[in-house]
């Protein structure tokens, strides 16, 4: 039995969160979950952030994404403006919006910080090559099959001066995907898995 549902993408865009969404200001942040057909599996577009003095999340996987700003007209075009500055992939023209995922308080260092990130899940067509923006070192495809089946699971070792904790992690070619990401991922993940037998 597969680990998703086949019906993944009208899933997707049935789903609403009971929250309204949040308007575009200074402590929000929006992400994209862009979702394309794989070879086996539905693949989700992950980054590595770029190693920057004053970034909580230097050098992590993430979903292409960041801050609000003025111009944006709504959360959404945040998660469209991001991707394209990051990844240099124009969602507006190579994808389509499925849905937006529940907002979430960010974390950073085991404390919460003072901003809230909105998913939004896309469903590619044709996205054309990534390039890299000065804020990723690096793009790639994660098969969602797998990880919806637990396979990629895995524990992450954080230390934080006197604190050591092991959290919920999935690794992908030695690529490990921890924290706010793997939250929100996981949400989406587990509207589409195949129920149990």
């Amino acid at each position: 039995m597969s680990p998703l549902r086949p019906d993944w993408t009208e899933i997707l865009e049935g789903y609403a969160p009971s929250e309204p969404e949040p308007p575009a200001a200074p402590d929000q942040a929006a992400v994209a979950a862009v979702l394309r057909d794989g070879t086996d599996w539905p693949e989700v577009l992950l980054m590595r952030r770029a190693e920057r003095e004053g970034d909580r999340w230097s050098g992590q996987i993430s979903l292409p994404g960041g801050k609000a700003e003025e111009l944006d007209a709504d959360l959404a075009a945040t998660a469209v403006r991001e991707t394209r500055e990051e990844l240099g992939v124009d969602l507006a023209a190579g994808a389509r919006l499925l849905c937006r995922m529940p907002t979430i308080q960010a974390r950073a260092r085991g404390g919460p910080v003072p901003l809230r990130v909105t998913p939004f899940a896309f469903r590619a067509a044709d996205l054309g090559e990534v390039i890299l923006g000065d804020e990723a070192s690096e793009a790639f495809w994660m098969p969602l099959g797998p990880l919806a089946a637990g396979e990629l699971d895995h524990r992450f070792h954080y230390e934080d001066g006197e604190r050591s904790l092991f959290l919920p992690a999935w690794n992908w070619e030695r690529r490990v995907v921890w924290g706010l990401t793997h939250r929100m991922l996981s949400a989406m993940v587990d509207l589409i898995r195949s129920p149990g037998p």
